[in-house]
């Protein structure tokens, strides 16, 4: 399973990347989503990898991500028990159960703290874009 970051802004992208940022649900800079790991997602990543970041979420950083930013309809926060158990369903059945649980499946992230690297428009390791594999860890531990 990815986590997937949109790390810029879109003003001056073209319609097909719009799209493919649109089917990902990705509509705002800091917003993260879930994907499962299969070719037709790793086709759109491609697609958009220079607006995005992603990588391998490990079972730390995501159940904090679905403690501490994931939310009901109308901005509630989940209580302890339900994020718990959106936790074991999403690792169990993947990332499509949180429409299912009725879970909002975006989750608002805050910019890092300490900030991005100088360089964002340049791919990861010398910027912030494109794939960083395990390293999406340390970004999203600064983020939420």
């Amino acid at each position: 399973m990815f986590a997937v970051i949109k790390i810029r802004g879109t003003v001056t992208a073209r319609g097909e990347i719009i799209d493919t940022l649109r089917m990902l649900r990705l509509h705002r800079k800091h917003h993260c989503v879930l994907v499962p790991d299969n070719p037709s997602f790793r086709g759109m990543l491609q697609k958009a990898k220079d607006y995005i970041t992603w990588g391998e979420i490990n079972d730390e950083i995501l159940k904090e991500l679905i403690r501490k930013r994931g939310r009901k309809p109308g901005d509630r926060r989940l209580s302890p028990e339900e994020a718990d158990a959106v936790f074991k369903a999403v690792k169990s059945d993947g990332p499509a159960v949180l429409k299912k649980m009725g879970i909002k499946p975006v989750f608002r992230l805050t910019p890092p703290s300490g900030g991005f690297k100088k360089s964002i428009k340049q791919h990861f390791p010398k910027g912030e874009l494109g794939y960083r594999g395990e390293k999406i860890n340390e970004l999203l531990e600064r983020m939420i």
